[in-house]
């Protein structure tokens, strides 16, 4: 990464209330100076989005998009994309805001931005792992990575990961407009396709941890999704 990189975070929000101002403040701890963090509220009932406007209010180096209705992370991650592109971002960061990810991970993410166009914190390469799960839902995260690795035949370990590091040009290679995942299986179709675009993909193994606080916004229609989608992602891929 170069030191004049602009260097923007997207953090995707809903009912992070009590997320959110530390999971902000760490990350800009950990990222390099005067990088930006865009928090992106899908109109949280618990007030998150009041929240994200202080903040904001409180740091330039903060700024919120609020949005009317919830669609789901896919959406919220495009919009926060779009934006933080037309703002005059080189280094798009994204990650959880409910500590699953470590802050203090960013900058490992960042160097690896060097050699590759987009970097995974991966729970699944040589020193990656998951905390904090029991064994059935560690085998379900592992089975569902391996799944997308079968059908897309790729070779990337950890395709479902969020916590990511993505070169602009990736972005404006992909067609954002044109995903049509909603939910978490956005997080295959973007590297997929950035795979299939000829980019170079590299994963930093991180722990992952159960969310502090809070409740987990996986359901059993996000999954459905997942699984019948990754096989559609194949059959749209050129």
């Amino acid at each position: 990464m170069r030191a004049s990189a602009d260097v923007w975070l997207v953090l995707p929000t809903y009912n992070e209330a009590q997320n959110l101002e530390g999971i902000v403040g760490a990350a800009l701890a950990a990222l390099p100076a005067g990088a930006r963090i865009l928090v992106v509220d899908d109109s949280s009932p618990d007030g998150t989005g009041r929240i994200a406007a202080r903040l904001a209010a409180e740091s330039d180096a903060i700024e919120v998009l609020h949005r009317e209705v919830k669609q789901g992370l896919g959406p919220a991650y495009v919009a926060g994309f779009r934006h933080v592109i037309a703002a005059g971002a080189d280094l798009i960061v994204q990650m959880d805001a409910d500590f699953s990810h470590d802050p203090a991970d960013l900058p490992r993410l960042l160097a690896a931005a060097v050699d590759a166009d987009l970097v995974i914190g991966s729970r699944y390469v040589a020193g990656g792992s998951v905390a904090d799960w029991g064994p059935i839902r560690r085998g379900i995260s592992r089975a569902g990575s391996a799944y997308a690795r079968r059908v897309l035949g790729v070779g990337t370990r950890d395709l479902t990961g969020g916590f990511k590091v993505i070169h602009r040009r990736v972005m404006e290679a992909v067609d954002l407009d044109s995903i049509a995942s909603l939910g978490y299986a956005f997080q295959v179709e973007l590297t997929y396709r950035a795979i299939k675009s000829g980019f170079r993909i590299a994963e930093v193994p991180i722990t992952f941890r159960d969310r502090r606080i809070g409740q987990s916004k996986m359901t059993g229609g996000i999954v459905l999704e997942a699984a019948l989608g990754v096989p559609r992602m194949r059959l749209r891929q050129p």
